[in-house]
């Protein structure tokens, strides 16, 4: 897993800096974006192997950012990882559509993403 790039896309910059430090700790690279637009920019240029993103951000939503992401054609396979609030719900078709890996509700200890990072790069290398 070691050498993987990871995009983490949050307005709340103490997420973001929590994920980062667990996931660098881990061996991954970690990019950082504070709204979808600039997430754009990055994942562009540098072609994450994975995005973690918030769903309601200012800018762009994680939505629009998934739906832009999976335009591009070096990002259209991307995994993503999608960051809700307790209680957040999207139909199963937009999940699909969208091409959601998994959810992960606020508040998550650094280890629950670890965790779901681990197993979201498992599934696709598998």
């Amino acid at each position: 897993m070691a050498d993987r790039k990871i995009l983490v896309v949050d307005d709340e910059i103490h997420i973001v800096q929590v994920i980062a430090i667990k996931l660098r700790n881990n061996g991954f690279e970690v990019l950082t974006a504070e709204n979808g637009a600039q997430a754009l920019d990055i994942a562009k240029k540098h072609k994450p192997d994975l995005v973690i993103t918030d769903y309601q951000m200012p800018v762009m939503t994680g939505i629009e950012f998934i739906e832009n992401l999976r335009q591009i054609a070096d990002t259209a396979e991307t995994p993503v990882i999608m960051l809700t609030a307790r209680g957040f719900a999207i139909d199963q078709e937009r999940k699909n559509e969208l091409d959601i890996a998994t959810f992960l509700s606020k508040p998550f200890s650094p280890r629950e993403v670890l965790q779901c990072v681990e197993d979201v790069l498992q599934q696709v290398s598998a």
